[in-house]
């Protein structure tokens, strides 16, 4: 099989989950829940991964019971001092410019997030561009029409000569059932 593109989840897949920067984001939800929705703190959990796993993101499960301003909450969450939990490694950069097929960031996070992430992370121009969850419509992974708006975005005619690259099994499975070949990274439930 020749492979032409690789696309490349952003948290917990280009840098290690040890860093626990997706552990403070996901404590940012639950502020931004009990905070600005008015959640009763002892159900934001639950909630939240309610959402997770039936939305494919706390923000598509907040959009659908409550009035959530989308940019307030993905400024919120994401606002944290990202040189504190990661690190550049210096083996990556080279790895992925070593590479010959097409490279693009495909994350539920917003393109400000990735954007920052990279610069962190000293990834910056390693990537054909971030296919984000606006560029998305606002659907996500796992929703297989994230998958197919990606390949658009991208402009492939199709998963067969693609690879994905995510941390989360959940993401992995319908890519794989629509022809992706997948590969699990730093694997998180």
């Amino acid at each position: 099989m020749v492979y032409t593109t690789l696309f490349f989840d952003l948290d917990d897949t280009l840098y290690p989950p040890t860093t626990m920067l997706w552990d403070a984001i996901r404590n940012r939800m639950g502020t931004y829940m009990t905070e600005r929705l008015h959640i009763p703190l002892e159900q934001v959990d639950s909630l939240r991964r309610h959402y997770l796993e039936n939305f494919g993101t706390t923000l598509r499960g907040l959009q659908h019971f409550y009035t959530v301003d989308t940019e307030e909450y993905l400024h919120y969450v994401h606002n944290l001092p990202l040189a504190d939990y990661i690190q550049p490694d210096p083996k990556l950069r080279p790895l992925l410019l070593s590479l010959p097929h097409k490279r693009w960031i495909f994350t539920n996070a917003d393109q400000a997030h990735a954007q920052r992430v990279l610069q962190v992370l000293e990834l910056e121009h390693c990537f054909e561009g971030i296919i984000d969850v606006r560029a998305l419509g606002f659907s996500n992974k796992p929703q297989p029409e994230a998958y197919l708006k990606a390949l658009q975005i991208a402009q492939v005619s199709g998963p067969e000569n693609c690879i994905i690259l995510d941390d989360a099994a959940r993401n992995l499975a319908p890519a794989s059932k629509l022809g992706f070949t997948t590969i699990l990274v730093n694997p998180n439930p």
